[in-house]
């Protein structure tokens, strides 16, 4: 018996069961299956075999869930996927994204004017005003915007607390608390007489990173409303813009702005601040009379053309528009009280005030000093006197917004700051001449030049585009320009003309159809069907063949037009990042990034390195931080990688050729000797500047060299080029007698000779960064006679070569971009921004204390390359109380021969001065994917290393 307990290989199975549990398992079955039975009679009997559940069925055969045709019907197509591809990390229904990162207004907000009436004055040129609003950083034009908004837009009101900051539309701006694109606004405001005029004002960034911005800005105005801080005074930025509003030809105004901060916050006597204000004025005057040769530009209240404002307070007059406040008052009698009172130059005793100071500031004095001190008991009275009610709750207001109502009340809406724009800034009727001489390539003279410089409504479309504003959710962009003639509709065709098409070259164009118009005011937008001469306009369609700016013209008739020239920047973009996607299969969305980017920041560069990476130049650090806020967020939406920032280098030489280099053409047919020597100082910036272009005739060209740089008369005739491009700081001297030379073989080459030479120094050879500040002197030439000898693909790489090799011998050096730095700190703090600038090869030029205030401004150079992190650094140094802008400057020679071969460079370890130039030249050429070392060998042909034996030239370059 205990043998059936197991099995046979032993393991334990347990006795056998009585069959009774089974039997009775049976019976309530069999008693179930009777009920059913009972119930459903109707069925045929054989229903008992398909009882569900009692037949075996095998594994694979079991059907756990329905089939998809049972679930979808019959007729669909579906897949099934074996294995689940989505991560974890994904969500399978992803909630709906909203990409929006600019703030819209959803619907037209009201105004104190109809639309209608807006768009009526747009068809009067003479009621225009174009106007670019610009100044240093934080100077309060922003908040003079939101002044103008609130006094046009009745339901738009900032709150007490923040500011509104209306034209900020970005939230990158809004976070970050400073403007970063230009922004138009549109609206109608009324002068001093209640006459209505169409205003297109740009508000600008004012930080000096994004000065492009008031570049493409001022391309579009007449004229410029500079603001200047009454406590800060005139600072780096306004320096810089002053400068560049007197180049680009406009009309120049002032608004010193914050004068409220002389009274509250530096708590001057009203003497004490007219004199900080007419010291800012003679600031300005003295940098106009600087950068302009035109005696008339002077900015003075006298003439009207200075206003004085404070936005958090709504107060804004010039002279006028307060003399307009006392006659409304008394009358035109205020002066003929008594016989004695009248006006003079001369102070009549000493210790009568200037009239500026009784008539203006003291007013504004009182108001303000009533209005922060005695609030309950003396400033009801007050407000009797000067006709001001306001409401018993408006009187329990916190002192702020009980200041700018009464502010708001006295001196009523922003006339004066009209009064000043139509007076001083040109209709575009009036400036359209101007304008046109300065920025259209082509001539006057033509029917179209005429219809530009009359603002022609029926004159043939021309378009000037200087911005891209992306869209809402960044997908498309809409062009932003000036109708100069013609008039512009919507759905009509258009031809495109970019920055690179000309008459003989007309590649660079495409016909497009333009969709909707609109008039842009910062956050909505005014759908208009046409815009006529002398408007501002936003346009969809035409984005895709835009990069920086471009000319819109008739798309067939207008054969003759030529294109607006390309922007001018004030300042360069030297700093430069490679970026790359993390993930490498997402090259493509990168790269359609930086195309976007490319067409939204007006000076950002980006190109393709030999070795591969993508670089992107920009002015400074917090430019290109929005750049590729911008690229990752806005435009890719991909993790990109980015290095560690660099600068763009120049190469340069400081001495004459050692030697004649010369290099012979492949074929042996031809050879060309030359040598390179440094340009005279401040040649390259005039070259740069288009001080001198070499586009002038012979003999001009030849008077300028010959009298300001004292060239000989020969050499200053035969310049051949400017390089690379027109603009470039080198330049070609074609120095051969015609008695050695055949100077018509050496003309039919002359073209191939200078496109070498352009390239050449377009990529030096030391690690393939621009040439500069170097003359190439052709010294000898010998030149086949057949044409078929004498190809550009003989003579333009010989000629390369040879600008090469004159190059090397002739102590080459590296030159790296300076930063201009200005830093406002308070006098404690100042050894410690000396510390932190001396330990990045910074030096002081200048330290002194700003007048009227507590600050000193320091000024420094300091080089690019060591730039990085200066203003973190800065502001740990001085528990953040010292605040710095830096700006490019100049450029420097670095210390160092780059081609000394006994300099080991050590890694991780920073390098003593001597020998930066050859860190830099060799890190440069590994970034670059070039050969560790300038070998010779490469540019020097067999004969000339021979020639260089003959003369026993020691090198210490690698053969």
């Amino acid at each position: 018996m205990e043998a059936d307990l197991y099995d046979e290989f032993g393991n334990y199975i347990g006795p056998e069961l009585d069959s009774d549990d089974d039997e009775d398992d049976l019976d309530a079955d069999d008693r179930d299956v009777d009920e059913g039975d009972e119930d459903d009679d109707d069925e045929p009997a054989d229903a008992d075999d398909d009882v569900p559940g009692m037949e075996v069925v095998l594994h694979e055969d079991k059907k756990y869930y329905p089939t998809a045709e049972e679930v979808y019907g019959p007729e669909v197509e579906t897949i099934v996927q074996e294995e689940d591809t989505q991560p974890l990390t994904e969500p399978i229904i992803k909630p709906v994204k909203n990409r929006q990162f600019t703030l819209m207004e959803q619907e037209l907000p009201a105004t104190v004017y109809d639309m209608e009436f807006l768009a009526d004055l747009m068809d009067g040129p003479e009621l225009i005003r174009n106007v670019t609003l610009c100044g240093h950083l934080h100077h309060g034009k922003t908040c003079f915007v939101d002044c103008l908004i609130e006094q046009t837009h009745p339901e738009i009101r900032k709150r007490d607390d923040v500011d509104l900051r209306y034209t900020d539309i970005l939230f990158t701006e809004q976070e970050r608390g400073v403007g970063i694109k230009s922004t138009p606004v549109t609206m109608v405001l009324p002068d001093s007489r209640g006459k209505s005029y169409l205003f297109n004002i740009m508000d600008t960034p004012g930080h000096v990173n994004f000065s492009d911005e008031v570049t493409s800005s001022i391309r579009i105005s007449d004229g410029v409303v500079l603001f200047i801080d009454a406590a800060e005074g005139v600072m780096l930025n306004t320096e810089r813009l002053i400068k560049h509003a007197v180049q680009e030809r406009m009309a120049i105004t002032i608004c010193i702005n914050k004068v409220d901060r002389l009274i509250v916050e530096l708590k001057l006597p009203p003497t004490d601040a007219y004199y900080k204000l007419r010291h800012i004025v003679d600031e300005v005057n003295g940098l106009l009379s600087t950068y302009s040769t035109d005696e008339n530009l002077v900015v003075s209240p006298l003439l009207g053309n200075v206003c004085f404002a404070s936005s958090q307070y709504s107060i804004c007059f010039t002279l006028g528009s307060f003399a307009k406040i006392y006659s409304d008052t008394y009358g035109e009698m205020i002066l003929h009280v008594t016989s004695v009172r009248k006006f003079t130059k001369k102070a009549p005793s000493s210790n009568s005030q200037r009239s500026f100071v009784e008539f203006v500031l003291e007013p504004l004095y009182k108001i303000l000093s009533q209005v922060v001190g005695d609030v309950d008991t003396s400033l009801p009275r007050v407000l009797d006197e000067l006709g001001i009610h306001l409401t018993k709750e408006e009187l329990k207001l916190n002192i702020r917004p009980l200041l700018r109502l009464v502010c708001n009340r006295f001196f009523g809406e922003f006339t004066g700051f009209v009064d000043m724009c139509v007076q001083h800034i040109p209709s575009p009727q009036e400036g359209a001449r101007n304008k046109i001489e300065h920025t259209y390539t082509g001539g006057l003279d033509s029917d179209l030049g005429e219809a530009m410089a009359e603002c022609d409504p029926d004159g043939p479309l021309m378009c000037h585009t200087t911005k891209m504003y992306s869209t809402e959710d960044g997908v498309q962009f809409h062009a932003f320009g000036r109708v100069l003639s013609g008039t512009i509709q919507a759905g009509q065709p258009v031809k495109v003309l970019g920055e690179n098409y000309t008459l003989e070259d007309e590649e660079d164009s495409q016909v497009c159809t333009v969709g909707r118009l609109w008039i842009s005011v910062a956050r909505y937008q005014i759908e208009v069907n046409r815009v006529p001469a002398g408007n501002w306009v936003l346009i969809e369609g035409c984005d895709q063949p835009i990069v920086k700016t471009a000319t819109i013209t008739e798309p067939r008739g207008n054969e003759e037009a030529q294109i607006f020239r390309p922007l001018k920047f004030n300042t360069a973009s030297v700093i430069k990042i490679a970026v790359e996607p993390v993930n490498p299969s997402e090259l493509p969305k990168m790269l359609d990034g930086l195309r976007k980017v490319n067409k939204s920041y007006p000076s950002l560069t980006t190109k393709v390195e030999e070795s591969g990476e993508h670089v992107i130049l920009g002015t400074g650090e917090l430019y290109l931080d929005c750049v590729m806020h911008d690229l990752r967020k806005m435009y890719s939406e991909i993790d990109i990688k980015v290095a560690d920032p660099v600068v763009t280098f120049c190469e340069t030489v400081v001495e004459t050729s050692s030697l004649k280099c010369f290099a012979e053409t492949p074929n042996k047919k031809n050879k060309v000797t030359m040598i390179a020597e440094p340009l005279e100082k401040g040649l390259a910036e005039d070259i740069e500047n288009e001080v001198v272009q070499i586009t002038w005739n012979r003999k001009k060209l030849g008077e300028f060299f010959q009298t300001k740089y004292d060239w000989d008369l020969l050499a200053a005739r035969s310049i051949w080029a400017f390089g690379p491009d027109t603009t470039g700081p080198n330049i070609l001297v074609d120095d051969t007698l015609p008695s050695e030379v055949d100077k018509a073989l050496l003309g039919s080459v002359k073209d191939s000779i200078v496109q070498g030479f352009q390239w050449g120094t377009r990529e030096g050879p030391l690690c393939d960064e621009p040439i500069r500040n170097v003359k190439f002197k052709i010294l000898d030439a010998v030149i086949a006679q057949e044409p078929l000898h004498r190809g550009g693909g003989q003579v333009i790489p010989t000629a390369r070569r040879v600008v090469y090799s004159a190059f090397l011998m002739a102590t080459p050096r590296l030159m790296e971009p300076y930063y201009f730095v200005e830093v406002q700190a308070p006098a404690d703090c100042v050894s410690a921004v000396y510390t932190v600038l001396a330990r990045r090869r910074g030096h002081v030029t200048q330290d002194a204390p700003i007048p009227g205030s507590p600050l000193y401004t320091i000024k420094a150079f300091i080089p690019a390359i060591d730039s990085f992190g200066f203003e973190t650094d800065l502001r740990t140094h001085t528990q953040g109380q010292a605040f710095a802008l830096s700006v490019f400057h100049h450029w420097q020679i670095v210390p160092g021969d780059p081609l000394d071969k006994s300099i080991v460079i050590r890694p991780l370890e920073p390098q003593p001065a001597p020998h930066l130039a050859r860190e830099f030249m060799i890190k440069t050429r590994r970034r670059k994917g070039l050969s560790e070392d300038v070998s010779i060998s490469k540019f020097f042909d067999d004969p000339m290393l021979l020639e260089l034996a003959k003369q026993d030239v020691v090198l210490n370059y690698p053969m």
